[in-house]
């Protein structure tokens, strides 16, 4: 197995100079670092996560223009969706995930760009596979999973109006987003956390398999993903509670679509605690505040149905009256009997 291991990894050593010696041909002279570094990030090396250096360097040359991040783009894109190799599309997943993270504000605005005109799949990438040996058939599922995944994320990220999940957003803009939250529309308010409840299923689907103690790449998926998780519970934190405050003053159709979106998370519970055994002071909050709220509504419910019981008691007595009333009987017998 390590041989086939070593096999593979050279074999992939010599596509990516191949890769570098067409690009120094076919490349612009000023577009080729940006074409270089995109392919350094992304190897087709097995064993190792992308370089530190070369991710900084990528997202550094990000930030010159917006010119340049929609080249860097492009051809990451471009790269995505060329190859067949598990690896290489692990690291492109993960290069785009790194820059909705902590990349620049251009680089970010040129993924959000390219994704919503469609690009060439738009990171879907549902038909991936790589068949080269049992590993990477394993793998292609966790490929195809990703870029659903990151497509979630881009997507809510553009409909909430700021990134989720980017590790670069100040205390200040914080800190105006949650006073903006009290002004919002309930309805808002709850498209808002319909949207991350989404986000949370998309996480619970990360596929099931032993080879994350051992891959490096998988291994750095988890931890990008459990920081996602993490300021995901945060975001339905601040809606969880603004909703503790309105509950009375949500309407008939406002209170359903919150019950269903408060199930739809309760569902995921069992599955996010297995898949992220740290355990953080937000994330048992997030189960209480829900639990509260799951006990209310049911509360009120039961509220609902005994007044609903009472009132068609009360309709159905009266018709028992209006019916028994109008009834003559000739025996005294009879009318004896009824009234006993």
């Amino acid at each position: 197995m390590l041989r086939i291991k070593t096999m593979r990894d050279l074999i992939g050593i010599v596509k990516d100079k191949v890769s570098l010696s067409k690009l120094a041909l076919l490349s612009k002279p000023n577009t080729l670092s940006l074409h270089v570094a995109v392919l350094r990030t992304t190897s087709h090396s097995s064993s190792t996560l992308p370089n530190d250096h070369h991710l900084a360097t990528l997202l550094s040359l990000g930030d010159s223009s917006r010119a340049t991040a929609s080249i860097i783009i492009h051809s990451l894109m471009d790269r995505l969706h060329r190859t067949k190799d598990s690896y290489v599309a692990l690291k492109c997943l993960l290069t785009i995930h790194h820059i909705i993270k902590r990349g620049p504000f251009i680089l970010k605005d040129q993924l959000s760009v390219f994704s919503s005109t469609g690009g060439r799949n738009n990171l879907k990438l549902s038909g991936f596979r790589d068949g080269a040996s049992a590993t990477t058939w394993v793998l292609s599922a966790w490929v195809r999973w990703y870029a659903r995944y990151l497509e979630t994320i881009l997507s809510t990220s553009k409909s909430l109006g700021f990134v989720i999940c980017s590790s670069s957003c100040s205390v200040l803009e914080r800190e105006k987003q949650q006073d903006a939250i009290s002004s919002f529309m309930n309805s808002d308010l709850i498209r808002d956390f319909v949207l991350l409840v989404g986000v949370v299923e998309e996480i619970c689907k990360v596929p099931d398999n032993l080879l994350v103690e051992r891959d490096k790449i998988l291994h750095g998926v988890m931890e990008l993903l459990a920081n996602d998780y993490l300021s995901t519970v945060n975001e339905i934190l601040l809606r969880l509670s603004e909703f503790k405050e309105r509950l009375g003053l949500l309407s008939f159709n406002d209170s359903v679509e919150l019950a269903s979106a408060l199930d739809r998370v309760t569902a995921c519970r069992e599955k996010s605690l297995q898949l992220f055994s740290i355990r953080k002071p937000s994330v048992d909050t997030l189960w209480e505040i829900i639990e509260e709220l799951n006990n209310k509504f049911g509360f009120l419910k039961l509220q609902k149905l005994k007044r609903d019981s009472g009132s068609e008691s009360a309709r159905f007595g009266d018709r028992v009256l209006v019916t028994r009333d109008p009834l003559k009987f000739s025996s005294g017998r009879l009318r004896l009997n009824y009234g006993v």
